[in-house]
């Protein structure tokens, strides 16, 4: 019976041992998986931050160009003043 005995010993170390390394697998299926989460997140975020940037650059280079024609409207105005001055002076 020892080696009968033996042998179911060597078995419910092998069942306990296959158990052990498929929690091991299971556990690093789940790591991985919550990487790739974490990776394609990121990838998310960089697509954002590089639509965010190109938006800002848009935008001032919008207000670059408005502030541009304000200076120019402010300018006509002026001389369109000096000249209702001027006629309204002779």
């Amino acid at each position: 019976m020892t080696g009968e005995a033996t042998l179911k010993e060597v078995l419910a170390r092998l069942g306990r041992a296959m158990d052990s390394l498929e929690a091991v697998a299971a556990g690093r299926l789940e790591h991985e998986q919550d990487y790739s989460e974490a990776e394609a997140e990121a990838q998310r975020l960089n697509a954002d931050r590089t639509r965010l940037a190109t938006e800002l650059d848009n935008a001032e280079a919008r207000g670059e160009r408005l502030e541009d024609a304000n200076k120019e409207v402010s300018r006509r105005l002026v001389t369109a003043m000096e000249t209702i001055r001027a006629v309204l002076d002779r």
